[in-house]
């Protein structure tokens, strides 16, 4: 029989927060960064709306932390591994208390409250054996679960059950309740963005700001082949996605999607990330887009040939829309503004028909016969 977690209780002071944590960013994250340093990277994470709970309901033991013992700065400390928000609301809160606000927002919070000095020195927290033992709960709860993190925290954490747990793309999939494909292609991702950074002439810093953008990417033929990158491959291989002897077209490929210091990316509207990928697909657009230093969306589209199958695509709806309007037309001739419609109609398929010569003679000449 499985016993019940044991609720404890602490200081607000005998709490760590995790310097470790995921949405702390990459660059951030590491057991070196002190808790006045974390505090601060979090001080925008929505926690006075967290403190106003607190200060008109309290901290229950439903909301207890859960917390591991390990070292961290030298010694043994109590390490809050789920509920890092609350902790450092509870911490603004208490600085407020003693004097020390971070604003004067936090200030006439803690003025305008009733707490005491006892509030802080009961906080509940569950203190578990190893992070390992709670990975599960937070993986399902933060990745697909209740309290989303964005796909740049999804992948860091997905990497981090791969690179520091030696677990499979399934195993990942069963604790987190994903997909394999998606588990798969946040792997992929991040170790790519981590390959990024070690390549000398890109910008990673614009890359990490638009993960997401890199992630869509991924999901295109276009960019995979052009990079020649497995989308199905094991850990192990994924690893390093772009061999070496293809690091130069990972350069094109993130100043085309992100820029550098130089030139801006060659889009903004993540919406033309499919249509991005169909220009990797189109030996005529790679060649300009690799031999124009300033490349143009509009020109490396043009010369993938997908603007005549779109113009076609366009037409063809027309035409159909206009057999299903034949079919009761007739019932509506007296209509003024069905009338306005079929004008408006005429003028712009004589103009559409004056592009084309042979079809505007054939025109004249039913007309004229």
């Amino acid at each position: 029989m499985i016993k019940a977690p044991k609720i404890e209780y602490a200081s607000v002071d005998e709490l760590l927060l995790d310097p470790t944590n995921p949405r702390l960013g990459r660059r951030n994250a590491a057991t070196t960064v002190k808790q006045a340093m974390v505090l601060d990277l979090m001080k925008d994470w929505t926690l006075d709306e967290l403190a106003t709970s607190f200060i008109e309901n309290g901290f229950w033991p439903q909301e207890a932390l859960i917390v591991v013992s390990e070292k961290i700065y030298g010694k043994i400390q109590l390490v809050v591994v789920e509920g890092n928000r609350r902790l450092a609301a509870l911490k603004c809160m208490k600085d407020a208390f003693d004097g020390n606000p971070i604003s004067s927002k936090w200030k006439q919070l803690m003025a305008d409250s009733k707490l005491d000095a006892e509030f802080f020195e009961n906080i509940p927290y569950i203190k578990v054996s190893s992070r390992k033992d709670v990975s599960a709960y937070l993986g399902f709860r933060h990745v697909t679960g209740i309290k989303e993190w964005n796909p740049a925290e999804k992948a860091q954490y997905i990497a981090k059950l791969i690179d520091e747990e030696g677990m499979s793309y399934e195993e990942v999939r069963k604790k987190i309740g994903s997909k394999a494909p998606t588990v798969r292609q946040h792997y992929i991702s991040y170790r790519l963005l981590l390959q990024m950074d070690e390549v000398e002439d890109i910008d990673v810093g614009l890359v990490e700001d638009k993960f997401s953008v890199l992630y869509l990417s991924l999901r295109t033929t276009g960019v995979r082949n052009y990079l020649s990158i497995n989308a199905m491959a094991e850990p192990k291989e994924a690893a390093c996605p772009v061999a070496k002897d293809n690091l130069e077209k990972l350069s094109n490929f993130s100043r085309w999607l992100f820029g550098d210091n130089k030139t801006p990316p060659l889009f903004t509207d993540s919406r033309n990330v499919d249509a991005f990928g169909k220009m990797l697909e189109s030996e005529d657009a790679v060649e300009y887009l690799e031999q124009t230093e300033s490349p143009r969306f509009e020109m490396a589209y043009r010369k993938t040939g997908l603007g005549e199958e779109n113009l076609i695509a366009y037409i063809t709806s027309a035409d159909d829309n206009v057999q299903l309007s034949l079919q009761e037309a007739h019932l509506h001739k007296n209509s003024k503004k069905l009338e306005k419609a079929v004008q408006r109609l005429k003028n712009d398929v004589l103009q559409l028909i004056s592009i084309f010569p042979s079809v505007a003679k054939e025109l004249k000449e039913e007309l004229e016969g």
